[in-house]
């Protein structure tokens, strides 16, 4: 462990973040997709360290084989002059081994992304003060929108550009009191370390029997206007959903502004 213990960790490591960020998706998980190419770049120099450690090692292998050679040598005098021989052990603890443990964890079963225990942990939102008009929606119907999106219109939006129109839009199930279900989406900023939480919740014929928590779906429906603009009570938005669709999770999991 005390020659090749640091290479095994930098290996494992190292291919830990390319097969994330280089050979699969799994990397959106945890970062935003412009963050790819310094995972990559990271990833490889961790494979090179490792590989270099690994070297030295070998190497340090080799001048310790020679002196032994030598130390026999020595020693073979010694016991012809003094009628014993010595014997040196450089092993260290086996137990050290289990450092790579965790590394190799994250190799073979990434976590998942972040879903509705994450959600339920965030602090309930509240509105900021003060409204405004946004842009008008583009043509669509109906119309993909992010919950992210939904949600700002919803709460903050005085010229009403939800008003209707037909909207769809996925994410994954939270549940809430009296049978309530929310499509709930996680929103980065940079990393999962900075989520934050969007909802909305479902309502109409479609949303009786709530899916289970954290399947994904996508509701299509109208929005419902609910409290007063740039309020709490506007929180969280409404959607009158015409269908529910189960669906797979996406790539990308987390929401975009």
């Amino acid at each position: 462990m005390r020659r090749y213990g640091s290479a095994v960790l930098l290996l494992l490591i190292g291919g830990a973040v390319l097969r994330i960020s280089l050979f699969s998706e799994l990397y959106l998980r945890y970062v935003q997709a412009a963050l790819r190419p310094y995972l990559v770049i990271s990833g490889v120099l961790l494979m090179l360290l490792g590989v270099a450690a690994a070297v030295r090692g070998m190497r340090q292998r080799d001048e310790e084989e020679h002196a032994e050679e030598g130390e026999e040598e020595e020693g073979e005098e010694e016991e012809h002059a003094h009628g014993h021989s010595h014997s040196h052990s450089h092993r260290g603890p086996r137990i050290a081994w289990l450092l790579t443990l965790p590394a190799l964890a994250l190799l073979l079963f990434p976590p998942p992304a972040l879903g509705s225990y994450s959600a339920s942990r965030e602090e309930a939102q509240r509105a900021a003060q003060g409204t405004g008009t946004f842009s008008a929606l583009p043509a669509g119907n109906p119309l993909d929108i992010s919950v992210a999106q939904y949600s700002s219109r919803a709460i903050y939006d005085t010229g009403h550009s939800l008003k209707g129109r037909t909207l769809r839009m996925t994410g994954f199930v939270t549940h809430g009191s009296n049978g309530t279900w929310y499509l709930t989406r996680l929103l980065v900023t940079c990393c999962a370390a900075d989520a934050t939480i969007s909802k909305v919740e479902i309502r109409g014929d479609e949303a009786d029997g709530a899916p289970q928590t954290d399947s994904w779906v996508t509701a299509t429906g109208v929005w419902v206007p609910k409290g007063k603009l740039g309020t709490d009570g506007a929180w969280p938005p409404v959607l009158d959903a015409t269908t529910v669709k189960q669906v797979k999770e996406p790539a990308d999991p987390y929401d975009k502004r």
